[in-house]
Order: C-alpha cells, then structure tokens, then sequence
C-alpha cells in the first residue's frame, strides 16, 4: 500500500492552534520541505526589482504586497488561485511587526501557512513573504537608541530564519521636520535604514539579496517630495557598507493613512491621493537611483477607482490590508455570535486605547484588528466551509486588485529574473549574534 498523501488542511490547523514553538518550527520545516519537492520557494524579489530600476522590466504593473491579519492560510489559498488563472508572478505576502504581535502570527508560522496555501493550490515558483513595517519607535529610539535597534534586530533575525527575504524597513518615524535643511531632517532616517540594512547584508542567506525597502515618509503625515528623496537616498549611500547593495524600493506618502480616515459613523472618508507627485518620485527613484520605485501604503481602503491609476503612475508596490480584514468581519457567513463576543473583548480590554471624541463606531473599527491574535483559534475552528465561504468572498476582491494592478503575464518575467534557491536554515539567536560584533555599525 502506498503512503497516504499528506493532509495539509490538518497541517496547518495543527501548526496554527500550537502554542509550543518547537512544534510550530518541526510543522514549518515539514511544509518547507514538502513545497521544495513541489518546486516551491521562499524567495527575494530584489533581483526582479533591480531589473526593474534597469529598465529590463517595464514599469507597467504594480505588485500588490498583501497583509494577511486573520485567516491566512484560506485567504492565501485565493490568492493563488487568482494567480494562477492571469499567470500572476508579481505579488507579496506581508505582515508587519506590530501584526505579528496583535493577530498572533510569529514569522515561521506565517510563511510556512502561505507555502502550505501554495501546495494546496499546485502553485510552483517564488513565494515572496515580506516583514512590512519593521518600524523605529521614535519614543524608544530618543531614550536609548542602541537598546532600541537592538530590538529591531532581534525582529529581524526572526524574520529571516522564518522566511521572510524581504524586508521593509520604517525609520521615516526620525524624520524630523523641525530641522532647518532636508538633508538634517533625513538624516536620522537614512543613518539608521543604513544601519540596518548593513545588518540584513550581513544576516541574509549565502548566495541570496534580500530585497530591503527604505521609507521617507512616514503614513498620515507630511506629503513626500523629490527633495526628501533625493536627501534621503545621497545619506543612505553615504552609510552603506563599501560593496553592499542598498535598498530596492522606497515607500512615500502621498496622502493616505493605514485602515482610512474613519468617520463618526464608521465609514472610511475618501483619501486624496497626490497621484502627480507619486509618479514623479517613482521615475526618479528608478532613473537616478536604480530602484523598483516608489511604494505607497495604506491603500486598501481607497475607492475602487484609484486602483488603476497606480499602474499608470509606475508605481512598484502597493500595500493592502485593513480591507480584507474589515471584509472577514463584515462577511455574511462569519457568525455574529464570535463577532459580538469579540466586540465585547475589545470594549473590556481596549479602553485605554480609546481616543477623545471618537464614537461607539469609530472606536470598534480602529480597534478591532487587536482581537485578531485573541480569537484567531476561534476564527481558524470555524467549520472548513465557513471559512472557505468568506474567503470566496474575499478572493472577488483579489480578482479586481490583480487586474487593476495589472499583474496579469508577470510571472515569465518573475522567474527570469528570481532565483529558486534552497535555504538551508542556521537557527541563531540574535543574542549571539550581536556578541559576535555584528551589531557594531
């Protein structure tokens, strides 16, 4: 008799609703080496990005860098299948180091549920996982800036060793704008970016670039001009490392802000995008500094007609999250008995978030996302066919994104300029490694 095949369904549940690290590492590594017999990847896009920045690929897409807060393993599963039908190469699994934390998802259990997404499918190629938002706390920073880098190392080398060959990177928090020249206020974010990304360089695996996005301007604040830019890329190349590639894209505010600007009554005002400004920092980005281009967050929740403009203004990637997570919670088939009891956790736990003025609806909508991590072994218990039923729904979603987007025919040139490597994994502390003097510039 031959051996039973695998169920991946059973995998993922057992790897999810673990609270043990070890099993949650020996369940990972057994879908990783499983997707390797598939002829799957975890895998860099920097190398596809830099090609970009040459001129090789044109700039006509944009790729969609997907944050997935809640149901992950069912939602990465459509994302697939969406690709799979528009032969779709140009898209990224994200989560950011404050979602690791509130949804509950540690990195090698994030990746290891996309690839088991991938298997389930028959996806073969690059799986691109991203850590999004590895952010500076300004706060922690001004009190003891080592302690707070370390920190961010720490995150990082987590990151890696759970997959994740692209990193952004989110020191545009140091920006200070009370500085009399550009290149002063810049100069805290780029010194630091720089710092880091001599840290990745350094941690990254044999033979691989991880792909590193730098940030000039930090979300909901101050529109970003060619002048920030131009400061911030000049300092960055200052501090590298001889030798050592820099970033590959660089994320700039144009007027959104994450989850929406949410009205009294809970609905998301429309954001006015400066779309003008954001394809001129794209070209720039591309044609002065060789990068993909420029990036812009906070976009899952602008109106449905901004989506293709992106495509046309040569942007390198979009960030997408609270949508999808509002689309779980407002689905017809999640049950409004875990909804209302969620709710009512974040009514006892949440007060102290609560800011001055918001309303019953406002204050349930920024806050909402924190029950994720709390309740995800309820939401993942769900019966297969519920879940499977918001995920439909939310796959009609993917649909129009990818489209408008325009990543349909992208994965030729993906695997032309992506390579398929095998990592073998080196579990380190960061501990050690900061004792070992990497920690030093």
């Amino acid at each position: 008799m031959g051996r039973r095949p695998l169920d991946m369904d059973r995998v993922v549940l057992d790897l999810v609703l673990t609270d043990n690290m070890d099993d949650k590492n020996k369940l990972a590594k057994k879908i990783t080496r499983l997707a390797y017999k598939k002829g799957i990847y975890l895998a860099s896009i920097n190398d596809f990005y830099v090609a970009r920045g040459r001129g090789e690929v044109p700039p006509n897409f944009s790729t969609p860098a997907i944050n997935l807060r809640a149901m992950t393993y069912d939602l990465a599963k459509a994302i697939f299948r969406v690709a799979k039908k528009i032969e779709a190469g140009a898209f990224i699994f994200e989560i950011a180091k404050s979602e690791m934390g509130y949804t509950n998802q540690p990195p090698v259990e994030y990746s290891a549920a996309c690839l088991a997404a991938a298997l389930k499918e028959g996806w073969t190629g690059p799986v691109f996982i991203q850590g999004d938002h590895f952010q500076v706390s300004e706060k922690k920073y001004k009190e003891d800036p080592e302690k707070e880098l370390d920190s961010l190392k720490c995150v990082i080398i987590n990151a890696i060793e759970g997959g994740f060959y692209n990193i952004d990177i989110d020191s545009s928090t140091l920006v200070d704008l009370s500085k009399g020249t550009i290149k002063k206020q810049q100069e805290l974010n780029y010194e630091v970016c720089a710092k880091l990304t001599n840290f990745i360089r350094r941690n990254q695996p044999r033979g691989m670039e991880i792909s590193v996005g730098g940030e000039i301007g930090e979300v909901g604040h101050k529109n970003s001009t060619p002048e920030d830019l131009r400061a911030f890329m000049e300092g960055h190349k200052e501090r590298l490392r001889k030798g050592r590639l820099g970033i590959s894209k660089i994320s700039v505010q144009t007027g959104t802000s994450h989850g929406g600007f949410v009205m009294p009554d809970g609905t998301i005002a429309d954001a006015k995008l400066d779309f003008d400004t954001l394809k001129a920092l794209s070209r720039m980005a591309r044609e002065e500094y060789g990068l993909a281009g420029a990036v812009q967050h906070g976009a899952s929740t602008l109106p449905m007609s901004a989506f293709g403009k992106f495509p046309e203004c040569e942007t390198a990637e979009v960030h997408l999250a609270t949508e999808f997570q509002n689309m779980v919670y407002e689905s017809r088939y999640f049950p409004k008995e875990l909804k209302d009891k969620m709710y009512l956790w974040i009514n006892q736990n949440m007060v102290s978030e609560r800011k001055s003025g918001q309303t019953d609806e406002q204050f349930i909508y920024s806050a909402r996302k924190k029950a994720l991590g709390p309740f995800k072994k309820d939401i993942m218990t769900l019966p297969a066919d519920v879940r499977g039923a918001i995920a439909r729904e939310v796959e009609e979603k993917f649909i129009f994104l990818f489209e408008k987007l325009n990543v349909k025919d992208t994965k030729e040139g993906v695997l032309k300029h992506t390579k398929l490597k095998r990592v073998i994994s080196r579990k380190r502390s960061a501990g050690s490694i900061e004792q070992s003097g990497e920690g030093a510039d």
